[in-house]
């Protein structure tokens, strides 16, 4: 018992000293900079200006400078103010990214502290034990393998679903009394605001994962494969913890709008009930009102902060395969200017055994090693760049040249259907979209369109097939075999296509 008070000493000090929301909450100023930062986040989900922060902090400490607890200095509140946040930001309370503040799991750790003091609700003990044994009993029938017990327990269950509904025709509809209700509201509301909190912990993980990942590019420990290895990993590893498996199950739902739909519309009902006052405050129930929303906004900057790194992966990619290129000609010349060095007029040099291919151009006027360096301009006069006009006929140009300005304008496509589809205000497959908009670029315009359902969330069935026959500039007939969907102005308008 001695050595399990120790350890756990040991951890609430190290806590004490090292976790960003126990060293704010330890802190004078704690309550100036929790109002600053709980009412700039509330009305922003994209990240606050870092100079707002310091001007909405600068007006908090004016407010209170006549109060010494908060040993507020009243020469300068603006550089007080900003070195303030400079502070959190350094202990990674808060995060500045491209001059915007994010919060972090653990100031939403400190908001959740603070306001629970004067929220203090407890779920009574009877809703508690129902719960954990309805739980035991789910857990129980999912591990035994036992297929008797799995039917004793399903036809339990089809016997209570039939006497309810019996109950339910014969017009005896039970509902929760009074205080029941206020337990289950407030069950809900707690369930609530820990997914905003398991979300948080996922953009706070991914953030680390982007630290770690440039990190690694920075300091070029690894080579362009491993960091796409590393990244592929560090997301699957995200994904595979608990709040990970809730957002990547949200983020399916995000994909079926119809159940959005309806959990908002089930909360406004039980908002409406007039037991949702009696259990929530009015900032609770305000919460809770548009928990959908807020969960779709924090999703969204879960899925930013992953973009992040994959643009930072991405551009290592294309400006390390440059460097890789100059690495290898910088090799290569090492190895030519080693070469200089032998006596290539002895025979037993020339004839000895290499582990290498022959390399060299069977010339016999030419040195061997000058055969293989690359050759370098070996006149070290200034050369002047010609910038004179000079004048060509259009016609010399290829029809390569002019090709390569024939591409798809995704942009002009985009204001195309959508135009198409608000004219046909309904679901229009993509064979209907081929008529009605005959594509120049045929197979990315059918990509591009697919695309536009799977963005807003249309279901593109591929066990359902459609063809489309089109005819080319050379009067070719192509058949394409594509999914079958249909796009719609109402689903696709509210998108943002950047």
């Amino acid at each position: 018992m001695e050595e399990s008070i120790k350890q756990r000493t040991e951890s609430y000090i190290s806590a004490r000293n090292q976790h960003p929301a126990w060293l704010l909450l330890a802190t004078r100023r704690a309550p100036l900079v929790l109002s600053c930062l709980k009412t700039l986040f509330e009305e922003s989900n994209d990240g606050i200006p870092l100079e707002e922060a310091i001007v909405q902090l600068t007006n908090i400490l004016m407010d209170h400078i006549n109060q010494e607890q908060y040993e507020i200095n009243q020469d300068n509140l603006p550089l007080q103010a900003s070195r303030e946040l400079r502070e959190w930001i350094k202990r990674r309370l808060i995060v500045e990214r491209d001059g915007r503040l994010f919060a972090t799991d653990a100031l939403e750790i400190s908001i959740t502290f603070v306001e629970t003091l004067d929220n203090r609700f407890m779920t009574s003990t009877a809703s508690r034990l129902s719960t954990v044994q309805r739980e035991i009993e789910n857990l129980e029938t999912h591990l035994n393998p036992n297929p008797a017990n799995r039917i004793s327990v399903l036809r339990r269950r089809i016997a209570d679903l039939e006497r309810e509904l019996q109950e339910a025709e014969a017009g005896h509809i039970e509902v929760l009394e009074p205080h029941q209700a206020i337990e289950h509201i407030r069950e809900v509301f707690n369930l609530a605001t820990s997914l905003r909190a398991d979300f948080r912990r996922v953009e706070d993980s991914w953030r680390e994962a982007d630290r770690v990942l440039r990190q690694s590019i920075i300091g070029e420990q690894y080579h362009r494969g491993e960091i796409v290895d590393r990244l592929l990993n560090d997301q699957e590893a995200l994904l595979n913890t608990p709040e990970g498996r809730v957002f990547d199950s949200f983020q399916q739902q995000l994909r079926q709008s119809a159940e959005l739909t309806a959990m908002s519309e089930r909360l406004r009902v039980i908002l409406s009930h007039p037991a949702a006052s009696d259990a929530l405050s009015r900032i609770q129930r305000h919460e809770l009102r548009w928990l959908v929303k807020r969960l779709v906004d924090e999703s969204q900057t879960v899925l930013q902060a992953r973009a992040r790194s994959e643009r930072d992966v991405r551009g290592f990619m294309k400006t390390g395969l440059a460097a890789e290129h100059h690495r290898v000609g910088h090799l290569l010349n090492e190895f030519f200017n080693l070469a200089l060095n032998l006596d290539w007029q002895r025979q037993a040099v020339r004839k000895k055994e290499v582990p290498l291919p022959a390399v060299g151009v069977a010339v016999g006027g030419i040195p061997i090693i000058e055969r293989l360096r690359f050759k370098e301009v070996d006149d070290e006069a200034e050369q002047t760049l010609d910038l004179s006009h000079h004048a060509a006929d259009l016609a010399q140009i290829g029809d390569d040249f002019w090709d390569a300005f024939n591409g798809l304008d995704r942009e002009a496509l985009l204001r195309q259907t959508l135009q198409v589809l608000a004219k046909e205000n309904r679901p229009v497959s993509l064979a209907e979209l081929a008529i009605l908009l005959p594509p120049v670029h045929d197979l990315e315009t059918f990509a591009f369109w697919i695309g536009m359902a799977k963005e807003a969330g249309i279901d593109v069935r591929d066990d359902q097939r459609e063809y489309v026959e089109l005819r080319d500039d050379e009067d070719h007939l192509w058949r394409f075999d594509l999914p079958t969907t249909g796009l719609e102005s109402k689903a696709l308008k509210d998108i943002d296509w950047e």
